[in-house]
């Protein structure tokens, strides 16, 4: 893992379109792009930094701005993101036991299937410092082709070997610190 401040480079690049109305090309249109970085600013949506064919980078393109599709639904920031970034530091990852599996996302008020990304870590902050508010979150591309960043218990997975009913069950949130040296 590498820790990243403010900006840093996804695991594996994805190849999406871009809402044209996001960088001025017509509102209605969606334009090929290389999704390539990420951008964490405190209370802000996650911002993502792009290639456009046409050779240009273009940063801080809210994830509702993206689709792994070419004619993709209606998406909104609340169905992309459930909370704002809080905090400029951050760790990508890919957990490779995760890597493939496919599952359930709550994003707004529906419940649709997706795959698993990858999974960015905030650091440093005063949350992350909190065991009942420190969170990481799920980077998903839905069945229908859009992008959704969920904390982890928004997402439930499915492993055709282990897990044998998919399932929202109230967890209890940690609250406690442990220390060996205590």
């Amino acid at each position: 893992m590498t820790l990243f401040t403010a900006s840093g480079s996804l695991p594996r690049h994805q190849y999406v379109s871009v809402c044209g109305a996001f960088i001025g090309f017509g509102a209605d249109e969606w334009f090929p792009a290389v999704w390539f970085g990420l951008h964490s600013h405190p209370g802000r949506a996650w911002g993502c930094t792009v290639l456009l064919e046409c050779g240009a980078v273009y940063r801080d393109l809210p994830p509702h701005a993206l689709a792994f599709c070419v004619d993709p639904p209606p998406w909104t920031i609340a169905d992309a993101q459930t909370w704002d970034c809080y905090g400029s530091q951050f760790s990508l990852h890919v957990y490779e036991y995760l890597d493939g599996l496919d599952g359930i996302v709550r994003a707004a008020d529906d419940e649709l299937a997706a795959d698993y990304l990858f999974t960015a870590i905030p650091v440093g902050d005063a949350y992350t410092q909190a065991p009942a508010q420190a969170k990481e979150f799920m980077f998903m591309r839905t069945q229908h082709g859009r992008l959704t960043i969920q904390p982890t218990n928004r997402v439930l997975f499915r492993d055709a070997s282990f897990t044998t009913k998919l399932e929202w069950r109230k967890l209890r949130r940690s609250e406690a610190v442990y220390s060996c040296e205590g």
